[in-house]
């Protein structure tokens, strides 16, 4: 049986983060949303930071979705420790988010107020977004 070819160098298993977003790119259950428009990490304290700002600006009226979960382990080492011995512990969970994809979606506010709490949200996020309104929505 042949064996492959072992090679000095192997690949990380970090993976691609490129194009843009095939699935959760449109408004699945709220009037409104933030949808990204970047490529990037974002950890499980981002997501929870942006929710709690969104929810007190809006005095936890209406309804709230995040259409991310950060299912992706970052691992880590000590500090101080020598090469090799092994991969590290798991440190944070991130959300690997690509452009296009919705993030945050809100129903049963106005358009003003879900604005400005997508806005407060968005701020605690590392990526640029954009606030979006589902085509159906009449003032």
């Amino acid at each position: 049986m042949l064996q492959p070819k072992r090679t000095k160098f192997r690949k990380t298993q970090k993976g691609r983060m490129k194009g843009i977003s095939g699935r959760g790119h449109q408004l699945s259950n709220g009037m409104f949303g933030i949808k990204s428009l970047e490529t990037s990490f974002i950890t499980s304290r981002q997501i929870e930071a942006a929710r709690i700002a969104a929810t007190r600006y809006m005095k936890r009226e209406g309804q709230m979705w995040i259409k991310i979960f950060p299912d992706k382990p970052i691992t880590k080492k000590p500090l101080e420790v020598r090469m090799g011995k092994g991969k590290g512990a798991p440190e944070y969970f991130v959300a690997a988010v690509l452009p296009g994809r919705i993030m945050f979606e809100i129903a049963g506010v106005s358009q003003d107020v879900a604005k400005e709490a997508l806005r407060l949200a968005a701020q605690k996020l590392p990526v640029k977004t954009k606030f979006i309104v589902a085509r159906d929505y009449s003032a």
